[in-house]
């Protein structure tokens, strides 16, 4: 089985990071070695002593803390309010169907077990790249065409504004999925890092330096480490930090379980992954 083309795309950027970062390093010890010399004429046991590199990692290490926070609180905390959103509105939608007639009743609770099928299977998938899927949309179709035949009778406006907020919640969810930091910004923060790294290495004293060594080497790991997370949760439906589908799961069970007890002969109109059934 191949590896799916968002998931190397995501690993591939991890791994540019951490070259980038690594070459850094290595950049400012041969630097160190042979550039230093030149640019400054202190002694070869003199330098950026240890307690002098905390400095820069204190500071460095709090302004990615907070870029991190702040995209969490943003993009993954708007991520996962609106996955829940749609769920909770898509079980009122659902729940609100009890009061129709019973075909459209049927044909309502149906449609949600297969619009909650094709989101999980098809649109979240989907999201990991930043894009959404029209899976969903087939079903979200049959809603409207159904409400259309209960226009007039009191359970009409309870189902119109179930489905506005699930469709409100549902595009809100697509929104936080792109990601929210431009790739300029990307970019530059990782030739920040390596600046960063390169800069502290030509500082660092030639000799008798191992405990610069060992701090350098900390930084390096800590900020390309930051680095990572703060393009991981960017993405809050494809990293390793990620929104899972809990809640649309949840309630595509109970959809169904209602379904059947309801309608125990009757097939549901998809199959697992929310595709439609051809009739045979």
């Amino acid at each position: 089985m191949g590896v799916p083309p968002a998931l190397s795309r995501k690993w591939l950027l991890v791994a540019l990071v951490i070259v980038v970062a690594v070459i850094a390093l290595f950049a400012g010890l041969a630097a160190n070695r042979w550039l230093r010399p030149r640019l400054l004429s202190e002694d070869d046991d003199t330098g950026m002593a240890v307690k002098d590199l905390v400095g820069p990692l204190l500071t460095l290490t709090v302004l990615l803390l907070a870029f991190v926070l702040v995209t969490a609180n943003g993009s993954y905390g708007k991520a996962e309010v609106a996955s829940r959103g749609e769920a909770r509105a898509l079980d009122q939608l659902v729940e609100t169907a009890e009061y129709a007639p019973d075909a459209q009743r049927a044909r309502i609770q149906a449609a949600a077990v297969c619009y909650a099928r094709a989101v999980q299977a098809h649109e979240w998938p989907a999201m990991s790249v930043g894009n959404g899927s029209p899976a969903p949309s087939v079903w979200s179709t049959d809603f409207r065409q159904t409400f259309r035949t209960l226009e007039g009778k009191p359970v009409f406006g309870m189902l119109i504004a179930a489905d506005n907020k699930r469709s409100e919640e549902r595009e809100e969810r697509l929104t936080q999925a792109s990601a929210s930091i431009p790739s300029a910004i990307f970019w530059f923060l990782l030739a920040t890092l390596f600046i960063t790294v390169v800069a502290l290495g030509i500082c660092l004293p030639r000799k008798n330096n191992r405990g610069q060594l060992i701090t350098l080497t900390v930084i390096t790991a800590l900020l390309t480490t930051m680095l990572i997370i703060i393009r991981d949760v960017d993405r809050p439906f494809g990293g390793i930090i990620d929104v899972e589908p809990t809640a649309i799961s949840e309630v595509e069970r109970q959809a169904t379980r209602d379904f059947l007890a309801h309608h125990p002969a009757t097939q549901i109109p998809c199959d697992e992954k929310g595709d439609r059934r051809r009739l045979v």
